[in-house]
């Protein structure tokens, strides 16, 4: 995985450095990205050399350098779309204020903008600068964006105070990089068995009946448990996704080929979580001919697909259970229904009518509703963010079975 450091001018710049190799340990390509303040403290020859990247420092080519291209142009574009996070450390007042305002004047406050990856900052200045009602309006935009805030450290500072304002730990720093990727390796010794996507039922050779399901949610939930050490069975209906990397991939497309490949493979795994937006009906024959239009209606004959969740808690082999409803009404009787009904061991609900929670789109907005009783509720956000949610409640439920 690929992150940017962004490092700015304080002296706590220096501290950097030792950030680099400690990312570098959880085996996180980092590319570092310095304002033209923090090379005052620490230059950018030394981060190369720990790296062995190229260390972006300004938007433009310098004087005496290679002229610009398009390709130096929009070079802050091609980092933004290539990384999976972007972490500033040490984030100055200055810098916070530039990104809480929108303010793209170099390489870095642009990068913010461009990127859609998940974005982390750890702050590190004067107290005084810490409690100054700007800085703390600044981060509350900040957060209410969805970054992630290092709080600094307490103790004497290099202005010669004491108070808030020190650097955060480096391995404060790379623990919180590592929960957002999902780098957690708590489900180390876990197979993790995934569906995703829809199924589709053939009518005649041209037509087929699906759903909407792009298996978004699905693919989230495999690269999450991929991340976290997990060994991945991925049993995946049509998609147009990039397959994870690492995970034992297997593409199936109508509905009983999903109940073989999961019951062929069940039996491996210590968690089951069933994300596949599973054809419920199919067509009771499939005409070997296109059907041809004619006059008045068509009726067509429907007959009941496998029920593949049921079917599997029918077999309990120890592993933990999941299932998911996307409904459009009573979603909490609809769930607490089929959690009973399918013998579950949780059921993830979505009110797929909810603006960021339909299908097709990158946030969702959930309900786990387990067993024991306990209802979890989560606010819109990532789908990725989502599944390790999803995924620190399956192993809270599978360490209650032991």
């Amino acid at each position: 995985m690929k992150i940017a450091l962004g490092v700015t001018g304080g002296v706590a710049a220096y501290k950097a450095a030792e950030l680099v190799r400690r990312l570098q340990q959880e085996k996180l390509d980092v590319q570092v990205v310095m304002t033209r303040a923090a090379q005052e403290f620490i230059t950018p020859l030394m981060f190369a050399a720990l790296t062995g990247q190229k260390v972006i420092t300004d938007m433009f080519s310098a004087a005496g350098a290679a002229p610009a291209n398009l390709e130096s142009a929009i070079e802050h574009i091609a980092v933004a779309q290539r990384i999976d996070l972007l972490l500033v450390a040490p984030a100055t007042a200055d810098i916070l204020g530039r990104f809480a305002n929108g303010i793209a004047e170099d390489f870095l406050s642009t990068l913010y903008l461009a990127t859609k990856a998940p974005v982390i900052v750890a702050p590190a200045m004067n107290v005084n600068m810490w409690e100054h009602a700007a800085t703390q309006e600044n981060l509350a935009k900040l957060r209410a964006r969805g970054v992630h805030v290092v709080d600094p450290d307490e103790g004497y500072l290099a202005c010669g105070m004491t108070g808030a304002g020190r650097l955060a730990a480096t391995e404060t720093i790379a623990r919180e990089v590592c929960d957002v990727l999902g780098l957690r390796h708590d489900l180390a010794g876990h197979t993790v068995l995934v569906t995703a996507g829809p199924t589709c039922e053939d009518l005649d050779p041209v037509r087929f009946l699906t759903n909407r399901s792009s298996g978004k949610m699905g693919y989230a939930l495999a690269e999450a448990a991929r991340r976290r050490g997990a060994q991945v069975i991925l049993i995946s209906g049509p998609t147009e996704l990039k397959i994870p990397e690492s995970v034992d991939w297997i593409p199936v497309r109508t509905t009983e080929e999903m109940r073989r490949a999961v019951l062929d493979r069940a039996g491996s795994a210590s968690m089951v979580i069933m994300a596949a937006a599973v054809s419920d009906y199919r067509p009771a024959a499939i005409h070997d001919r296109k059907l041809k239009r004619g006059e008045g209606h068509l009726t067509l004959e429907l007959e009941a697909t496998p029920d593949i969740l049921k079917e599997l808690s029918r077999e309990k082999r120890g592993a933990i259970l999941v299932g998911f409803a996307a409904e459009t009404d009573r979603v909490a009787e609809n769930a607490k229904d089929k959690l009973e009904r399918k013998h579950a061991d949780m059921i993830v609900a979505n009110d797929v009518t909810q603006e960021g929670a339909g299908f097709d789109t990158d946030t969702n907005i959930v309900t786990m509703y387990s067993r024991d009783g306990r209802e979890i509720s989560l606010p819109k956000m990532d789908k990725f963010e989502v599944a390790n949610r999803i995924l620190d409640r399956v192993l809270e439920i599978h360490k209650q079975s032991k």
